[in-house]
């Protein structure tokens, strides 16, 4: 199982929609092969602001593709999207390994990771959760998902 971590500068991308890719966030790193994605609260001012620093912001087992971004790449939803935002517990609580990684000084924005124990306790939290609101709708493609206020990302 292929899974992205990546670091998250703002909520909203994904929204309650489960749709990955709203505001355009990591562009072409949505097009990689890949069967789950966790998102991480990063370090600098802000998410500090937005609440999300060094947290477990969502994560999204079973990507499928439901349309096509402004920035031309695609458009996640998931079979399994749990989404806590600036509610969810601390990255490092969860997963202290991956923690170390992700935010040591000059840490990567984003990694590849295959799933070990640590990365399975995590996706653990999103086996009960229900698809993506926007799977469900199954969004055609070009319109996307509900895109809301751009985001810088």
């Amino acid at each position: 199982m292929r899974i992205l971590v990546y670091k998250r500068t703002h909520i909203g991308d994904p929204d309650e929609s489960g749709c990955f890719g709203i505001h355009s966030c990591m562009g072409q790193v949505r097009e990689r092969d890949l069967d789950a994605v966790i998102g991480v609260g990063g370090v600098g001012s802000e998410p500090v602001q937005e609440g999300i620093d060094k947290k477990l912001t969502w994560i999204g087992i079973g990507p499928k593709r439901v349309g096509v971004a402004d920035d031309g790449h695609p458009l996640l939803a998931f079979e399994q999207f749990y989404l806590k935002d600036e509610k969810g517990p601390l990255l490092g609580d969860k997963a202290p390994k991956l923690a170390k990684r992700m935010f040591a000084e000059n840490g990567p924005r984003s990694v590849m990771v295959d799933a070990d124990d640590e990365m399975k306790s995590i996706l653990q939290l999103a086996k009960r959760a229900q698809p993506s609101p926007a799977l469900l709708e199954q969004v055609p493609k070009r319109k996307g998902c509900n895109r809301g206020k751009k985001k810088s990302c």
